[in-house]
């Protein structure tokens, strides 16, 4: 059975780095939850609830378009099915699903999916004083 290959290298001496760029696809990791609800929600165990809602909050699901979640549609009872009793059938379908659809790292280089970090904001902790002015300050009485 033929596999993938190794997956593209995110080497920047690369010649065709440019290429990569054109055709990447970058998608905010901001916790935004995308999609929509799970139908029948009521028939599943909290386990698929949690895996449906962990898919919602992935920073690919704001590049999903309708038949990407028709697919975690079809493949919830799967994975309710998995919860239940576990085979390795079943996982063998959910995982070749869950990756086309770019669920591991790998996954997302295969499919050229950057996930652009969020945007860390610094702010002194509570109660700790902010030293960039003091710190300013003996800069210019130095000088």
């Amino acid at each position: 059975m033929a596999g993938y290959g190794p997956p593209p290298s995110e080497n920047k001496r690369r010649a065709n780095k440019d290429e990569f760029e054109e055709q990447a696809v970058t998608v905010a990791d901001d916790g935004t939850l995308h999609g929509p609800e799970l139908p029948h929600d009521a028939l599943y165990t909290p386990r698929t609830l949690d895996w449906y809602e962990t898919w919602r909050r992935a920073p690919q699901a704001s590049a999903f378009t309708g038949t990407d979640w028709q697919r975690l549609h079809m493949l919830a009872p799967l994975v309710d099915a998995f919860w239940l009793e576990p085979s390795t059938k079943l996982l063998a379908e959910i995982r070749l699903n869950e990756s086309l659809l770019g669920a591991t790292h790998v996954d997302r280089m295969r499919a050229r999916i950057k996930i652009e970090a969020p945007k860390l904001v610094s702010r002194p902790a509570a109660g700790v004083p902010d030293l960039s002015e003091r710190r300013r300050r003996l800069m210019t009485d130095a000088s």
